[in-house]
């Protein structure tokens, strides 16, 4: 019996059907895994944004604050729920449940439609809950002030697993595919696998990690104390390219298409490619200098955001030039939510407002008789927003005649 070898002991014919064959597998296997990663990513953004709901701060991956369900014309207070500390954690809202961190050192979970409380889940120590939940397919995802990042069974409030950091997480999670990504006060953006927590890589920058992480394709932007705009892929948390941004920074980066908007604590808010790195506007008002702290919501034309001015504004996209500006009575914290033409913001002057997203012209107003920095969520024909005393209103349109 013969046996043949490799190289040129083989017989051409063979030669060249094992070249072929060789030649297939790869280009397979590379094809597999990009169309594996596409998936990831796709899957990701399918489930975090699902028709009518609000699963995460700034409602998508991409952070761009724009509601996928609407609002009726008149808002109506339906219910409120006290809980025992400040709410600036911003909800939640899947499947008829409101998700929500409070300082009293709990994430509640709460009936949509009658503000009743089905679960509490209590932090050990107490620890405060400031970071906005995250709820993706059955699961629950938010870190506390003693660096834990916990994720629970929405439906029951049983924890699955945590992942314990080394600094206060305030960050809010972006969940791609099998990953989940969140940043924390020790520095480091970290990447844990979605279904034990097991760490996958982390990067460390040279500041707080305030920020929610967003997710455009295969990677992820972040900003932070540092005062850099980073790209990082998300297979092996490697940096592609960093922005320096001037000074640092405690809003989110919002992205849609090739246009990344971010504001800072030198009083600016700058547009940027992504791609390419650069910076095609600067806005800057020319008398007031106060930081920006609120992250933008993104509309097909405008930029919307607060600031500590205690003016919000509506930015041209493809200047950065103030096209309207709505004056509170305080700082603006409270990170713009558009739904439809409206746009929905809090501010520490007490006043939770609804103006036209076109104009910035005043159509609502709820004196909420405390300050607001968390923002509102809007989902399944209600807006939820907490105050700094506690308190969680929802509104929507009540049952019956007007």
């Amino acid at each position: 019996m013969r046996v043949l070898k490799r190289g040129k002991d083989l017989p051409r014919r063979t030669q060249r059907s094992q070249s072929f064959l060789l030649r297939s597998l790869v280009s397979f296997s590379v094809f597999f895994s990009a169309l594996s990663a596409f998936s990831a990513v796709k899957s990701s953004s399918s489930s975090s944004s699902s028709p009518d709901t609000w699963p995460m701060f700034r409602a998508n991956p991409q952070l761009t604050g724009i509601a996928s369900g609407s609002l009726p014309p008149r808002l109506d207070l339906l219910w409120k729920f006290k809980a025992a500390g400040p709410i600036e954690s911003s909800a939640g809202i899947v499947g008829g449940v409101v998700y929500v961190g409070s300082s009293d050192g709990a994430l509640h979970a709460l009936d949509l439609s009658s503000g009743t409380e089905r679960w509490k889940f209590a932090t050990k120590e107490e620890a405060p809950v400031k970071s906005s939940p995250t709820v993706v397919d059955g699961r629950v995802y938010f870190g506390d002030s003693d660096g834990i990042f916990h994720v629970l069974d929405a439906r029951t409030g049983k924890e699955l697993w945590h992942y314990a950091a080394e600094g206060e997480i305030i960050s809010s999670a972006n969940v791609v595919g099998s990953r989940v990504l969140v940043g924390s006060w020790d520095e480091n953006l970290y990447c844990l696998a979605r279904d034990d927590g097991k760490l996958l890589w982390k990067f460390h920058t040279d500041g707080y990690v305030n920020c929610t992480p967003a997710v455009v394709e295969d990677k992820t932007f972040i900003t932070g104390c540092d005062g850099f705009l980073r790209t990082i892929r998300l297979d092996d948390g490697k940096e592609v390219a960093n922005i320096e941004l001037g000074t640092y920074t405690g809003a989110s980066p919002a992205i849609d298409g090739p246009l990344l908007v971010v504001g800072t604590f030198g009083n600016q808010v700058l547009g940027i490619e992504w791609k390419s790195g650069k910076k095609l506007w600067t806005f800057q008002d020319p008398l007031l200098e106060f930081p920006f702290y609120s992250s933008a919501a993104l509309t097909p034309d405008l930029a919307i955001l607060g600031g500590r001015d205690k003016l919000v504004r509506g930015l041209d996209r493809k200047s950065g030039k103030e096209i309207w500006r709505f004056p509170t009575r305080s700082k603006v914290d409270s990170s713009p939510s558009v739904v439809g033409d409206r746009v929905f913001v809090g501010s520490n002057d007490k006043h939770i407002y609804g103006l036209d997203a076109r104009t910035g012209k005043k159509l609502w107003e709820f004196n909420a008789r405390a300050s607001v920095s968390a923002s509102p969520a809007v989902a399944e024909g209600r807006l939820v927003v907490g105050t700094e005393d506690g308190t969680l209103y929802c509104f929507g349109a009540k049952e019956g005649p007007r």
